[in-house]
């Protein structure tokens, strides 16, 4: 489901680094944002397998351990599981409960704009980058890049999100998408050719929902046409 796993001689940075990134990133969003990250938080650090990636655990426990009722435990892993960060593993039958799993690399992509607020250092170390990248090579030069300034509209929000996600991903399958339109609860977008929408239905149609989601969560259906 990963690819980030929190195993091997460095298991325990890996687990501070994933909640120090979700902490950072709670801390630059607002009240209802921050609640929602710390209540993740207080089941992971409670409750969470990391050499299994299970979450196993009655929402009445859960209740328990935010101090709120049953419906809000429901209310607020409907939205964690919607944002992608999340996911039923085994779904529960029978007086079991679910079993859930926490998609890492989704945490990591969706906190990632807000790493700069814990340091450089941070940064390079989550990227791979070691100390902190020098300044541009001058004498290389660089692709250009695809205007990505937010227009209000649903697709303009989900671009900047994306790009902010993974920018050479973007470039290459998202930048290119031409807005459709809305109607109802569907977004249409306009591919380039046959086998870039084929492809993106294929691989990337989640990823592109999700990111729609997060900004209009009544938009719920997606459609890639080619042009």
């Amino acid at each position: 489901m990963q690819r980030f796993r929190a195993g091997g001689r460095l298991a325990a940075a890996k687990k501070y680094d994933i909640l120090s990134a979700m902490m950072a990133h709670a801390l630059a969003g607002g009240a209802a944002e921050q609640r929602l990250v710390l209540r993740l938080m207080a089941l992971i650090t409670t409750r969470y397998n990391w050499q299994n990636n299970d979450l196993s655990v009655a929402q009445r426990e859960i209740a328990r351990l935010w101090c709120v009722d049953e419906r809000t435990v429901k209310r607020d892993m409907a939205r964690l599981r919607a944002c992608g960060w999340v996911v039923v593993k085994r779904q529960g039958a029978r007086g079991r409960v679910s079993v859930l799993g926490l998609d890492l690399d989704r945490i990591l992509a969706d906190t990632r704009p807000a790493w700069a607020n814990i340091g450089p250092d941070y940064v390079a170390r989550l990227t791979g980058g070691g100390d902190p990248a020098p300044g541009p090579d001058r004498t290389v030069i660089p692709f250009r890049r695809s205007d990505i300034t937010a227009d209000g509209s649903v697709w303009g929000l989900a671009r900047v999100r994306l790009a902010a996600e993974d920018a050479t991903l973007f470039e290459a399958w998202f930048a290119p998408l031409a807005d459709g339109g809305v109607e109802g609860d569907c977004l249409t977008l306009i591919a380039p050719s046959r086998f870039h929408a084929a492809y993106l239905r294929t691989h990337l149609a989640v990823r592109l929902r999700q990111a729609v989601m997060r900004g209009h969560p009544g938009i719920t259906r997606l459609r890639i046409e080619p042009s």
